[in-house]
């Protein structure tokens, strides 16, 4: 299980890499830009499949092995990055429907949207943290509680495709740590 860490984070900094269209992107552009590259939207889609069945299961693994010394920022982080995770299958659906010519708009996108962006972005900052004080390697801690607001910055502020890889990269860094280092406890 633990070597599935860093998939998730990996898989999403390469999307994130290679998406052909802007996060701030109204759907009609993103729309056009999918069509002109259905090819590189085909790969998004397929790698935001890979985070959906890989990002919730790292954070619990993560969180069997915070738990016992950071057990409240532990709980805060996933049940904010569980849902947040979970969340994604709605938007990889989006992207699948972009790549048909196709936008969906209903309350619930748009309510999976709000669940996945706070989720996990807060979510990751409360990880790292548990990570610290559960004593794990620091500069691990570090890259994951920074990660998600970076990855925020890079692709709601700055509008940086580069600057996003480098954050959820920074993300898959921080987790590769913990599936080296890290014993988890699970408990059922």
């Amino acid at each position: 299980m633990k070597w599935l860490l860093p998939f998730g984070p990996a898989a999403i900094a390469i999307l994130r890499l290679i998406l052909p269209y802007d996060t701030t992107d109204d759907p009609a552009t993103v729309l056009q830009k999918v069509a002109a590259a259905p090819d590189t939207q085909n790969w998004v889609v397929w790698l935001g499949f890979i985070g959906m069945l890989t990002l919730a299961p790292a954070v619990l693994y993560i969180a069997a092995t915070t738990r016992d010394k950071a057990p409240k920022t532990t709980t805060a982080a996933v049940l904010l990055l569980v849902p947040a995770y979970l969340s994604l299958g709605l938007l990889v659906a989006q992207d699948a429907a972009n790549l048909n010519g196709h936008t969906i708009s209903h309350p619930v996108l748009d309510a999976a949207t709000a669940v996945f962006v706070v989720g996990h972005v807060i979510g990751t900052v409360l990880l790292g943290a548990a990570m610290w004080q559960a004593g794990l390697p620091r500069w691990a801690a570090v890259a994951t509680a920074i990660s998600q607001p970076l990855h925020f910055v890079a692709a709601v502020v700055i509008v940086s495709h580069e600057l996003d890889f480098v954050a959820w990269g920074l993300n898959a860094a921080g987790f590769a740590a913990l599936a080296v280092t890290a014993r988890a406890k699970i408990r059922v």
